[in-house]
């Protein structure tokens, strides 16, 4: 097959979809690999090193699009892609429909094959090329929220852990997920006080196990929410849908009752926010002021650290990318019902159950789809 790899066009992103090494193992395994010149730049691999590992270097996007049967991303395709993809071709990326109509439009008509890393699955039901973007984003979000609640970012003055003779911050964590883990992992180590809500008792049993005891796990509902939101300094949202909308758990009307100058991370935004004032955000201007709380909403808080993050996301997708390449997606995708659960879109029809709920769209089962999508 042939597999083309993009530079990434979103705003302050600097991940690369595949590392040299990534690229060695699919040249060895018989596929064709083109590669954007300066795609790995951001992440501090030039093109010379992709051309030691056999790819071959093109004009530019047009033509990784024109010749590629497969085109791998990090992000969603930007606007000024959309007119390249071509109906049957294979785009595997993190799309996160949901929280765009017009991506989602745009790839209807497109007619693309598109495989989405927040949907595929494991055999245990978990979310493999989600989790380690996951892992560095919930890391990063304690420590963004920190940083924000110094007084120099706009925030209320106070240091993370306190000092002896002076309480530490306080902590809401929403959701006890992979993200939702790893931030309370981190604001614990710090010394924060923490709140940890999750709807899963089995779950908050099992972060009872592995979590510091400066972490407070509870049963997430709304009055908790409610009660926490007014006395926490910073609010981290972690939920997560797999496919769907975020819900909005932080309404207008609760960020009234929050601290002034208090802080909220919606690692959520990819998939709308779990923050009812939340908008995305950029790593130059991250965040803004509601009602006197600041939002810290960066929608690629991963392309912060491409070294760590591309090569994490190069481990985890790399496999699942050998097996579309081996077997071309419809095949890939009987084999293994992960991947067929990563498939959110084929022909203008949508295969994910939470993307055409979000847009009142049609949804159509994928094994009604599986013979009738063009490509390999």
């Amino acid at each position: 097959m042939i597999v083309g790899i993009l530079k990434e066009i979103k705003t302050e992103e600097n991940r690369v979809s595949m590392t040299p090494a990534g690229v060695e193992i699919l040249v060895k395994n018989g596929h064709r690999v083109l590669v954007e010149p300066g795609a790995g730049a951001g992440s501090e691999f030039d093109d010379a090193r992709y051309e030691q590992a056999g790819a071959v270097m093109v004009a530019g996007p047009a033509e990784v699009y024109r010749q590629a049967e497969m085109v791998l991303h990090v992000k969603e395709p930007q606007p000024a892609e959309y007119g390249m993809i071509r109906p049957g071709q294979v785009l595997f990326t993190y799309f996160h429909f949901a929280a765009s109509e017009e991506l989602t439009r745009a790839m209807m008509v497109s007619r693309a094959v598109c495989i989405a890393y927040e949907t595929l699955t494991d055999q245990s039901g978990g979310l493999p090329l989600l989790t380690p973007m996951s892992e560095i984003a919930g890391r990063m979000a304690a420590q963004e929220a920190a940083r924000y609640l110094e007084r120099s970012q706009g925030g209320r003055g106070i240091l993370m852990g306190g000092v002896p003779g002076v309480a530490p911050a306080r902590v809401l964590i929403l959701g006890g997920g992979v993200v939702g883990t790893e931030a309370a992992r981190i604001a614990c180590g710090l010394g924060a006080t923490v709140h940890l809500l999750d709807t899963s008792l089995p779950r908050l049993r099992h972060l009872a196990e592995v979590l510091p005891g400066n972490c407070t796990l509870l049963m997430s509902s709304p009055a908790a929410i409610r009660e926490l939101a007014g006395q926490v300094d910073a609010v981290i949202g972690a939920v997560l849908l797999p496919g769907a909308k975020a819900p909005k758990l932080i309404t207008r009307e609760l960020l009234a009752t929050m601290k002034q100058r208090a802080v909220v991370v919606d690692v959520a935004i990819d998939q709308g926010g779990c923050c009812e004032t939340s908008r995305p955000t950029t790593h130059s201007r991250p965040v803004f002021e509601v009602d006197g709380i600041l939002h810290y909403c960066v929608a690629n808080m991963p392309g912060a650290v491409p070294l760590t993050s591309t090569l994490a996301l190069t481990n985890a997708t790399l496999p699942y990318v050998l097996a579309l390449a081996d077997k071309g997606w419809q095949r890939a995708a009987q084999d293994d019902p992960g991947i067929g659960r990563g498939v959110n879109m084929v022909d203008g029809r949508i295969a994910c159950q939470g993307v055409a709920e979000a847009f009142d769209l049609p949804f159509t089962l994928l094994a009604a789809l599986e013979t009738s999508g063009h490509g390999p």
